[in-house]
């Protein structure tokens, strides 16, 4: 069975950090690309960031330039996204997602799923 599990969310202040991760289950991450999005209540999902096979390539939107950074490590199995300078308004669902093409991952058109990890950012 082909799954994505996050981890790594939580309660965090702003101006914090925290660093999610996404392992991969029942196939390999290598060959894919890797992007997170993420939900805040009432509100549509959103891209975050993609990272291409290779690592080489990288898309960030321009709420979290700067802040976050997306990596991978496929002999792990797993890719990262490491969020600094945390403000309330990052505080949504993340998920992770896998597709074969970088520009789909772009778009938000992926093929696989996880299930996400709740962020929240209050004092």
């Amino acid at each position: 069975q082909l799954q994505l599990v996050e981890s790594g969310g939580g309660l965090v202040q702003p101006g914090g950090s925290l660093r999610l991760s996404c392992a991969a289950s029942g196939f390999t991450l290598d060959g894919y690309d890797i992007g997170w999005f993420r939900q805040a209540p009432g509100k549509e999902r959103e891209g975050v960031s993609c990272i291409s096979n290779g690592g080489r390539r990288t898309n960030n939107a321009d709420s979290v330039k700067g802040r976050f950074t997306i990596s991978r490590d496929n002999a792990k199995n797993t890719a990262y996204l490491q969020m600094n300078s945390l403000k309330p308004e990052d505080t949504a669902v993340y998920y992770c997602a896998a597709v074969l093409d970088f520009r789909l991952c772009v778009r938000g058109a992926m093929d696989y799923w996880g299930k996400g990890t709740l962020v929240t950012v209050s004092s």
